[in-house]
């Protein structure tokens, strides 16, 4: 599964806000080999409530951003086209476009969809064609038809059949940890605690001190 995680292909969600839809969105990252995932959430509250449905899908990362500038900036730096889903004159159909190119598919607000200063930084507006009497379709069902013609793209470029990982060390070692013994991870963490490594098998190995540490209990605090 390192291996075909495709570190190169990302979704950037812009304000999307129900739970039900970032979870499914995530589901559908991790189905396609998306390593890390981005996210425009400017409100304390909105962070809050979108926190639990991210945090149900530890296999994988997503980085919050605090506005679109800082999100676009970011993903450009690492060579990323950006492609809005947007109904527009300039809009070609997603599947006309190459997605074994470093890529990022911009998704927006469930009610206002992308807003307009996104938009003037994406590279290239994407549509899904539809031949009925609506004219959207629900973001999490939009990401999963892109995601898997990238998918698709990448499959026949023989892009899932590397034969190492391009996650470094350290990241392979936090992706196994934390998405495989998601509760000791949160241990580890709040007592500061190194990552162990973990085996072929899925076994953690640590030493007898690594385990006394996180098999100790809190000291009491002393009153008075």
């Amino acid at each position: 599964m390192l291996t075909t995680r495709q570190t190169d292909l990302t979704v950037c969600l812009e304000q999307v806000h129900k739970p039900h839809n970032v979870s499914a969105i995530i589901r559908t990252a991790d189905a396609v080999g998306v390593h890390e995932v981005h996210a425009v959430w400017p409100h304390e509250r909105m962070r809050t409530q979108v926190a639990s449905a991210a945090g149900s899908n530890s296999w994988v990362k997503v980085k919050t951003h605090p506005d679109i500038q800082n999100a676009v900036s970011h993903l450009k730096q690492q060579g990323m086209q950006i492609l809005a889903t947007n109904l527009s004159d300039s809009a070609v159909d997603f599947r006309d476009i190459d997605y074994t190119r470093p890529t990022c598919i911009l998704l927006g607000q469930e009610k206002s969809g992308i807003t307009k200063e996104a938009l003037a930084l994406a590279d290239r507006d994407i549509i899904i064609p539809m031949i009925g009497m609506v004219q959207s379709l629900n973001v999490s069902v939009a990401s999963a038809l892109i995601l898997y013609e990238a998918q698709r793209q990448r499959q026949n470029a023989g892009m899932y059949q590397r034969e190492g990982s391009t996650l470094s060390a350290e990241e392979q070692r936090r992706f196994l940890f934390e998405g495989g013994y998601p509760v000791l991870a949160n241990v580890a963490k709040r007592k500061g605690l190194p990552r162990p490594h973990i085996d072929e098998n899925g076994e953690i190995v640590a030493d007898d001190a690594w385990w006394a540490a996180m098999q100790a209990l809190k000291p009491k605090s002393r009153k008075g």
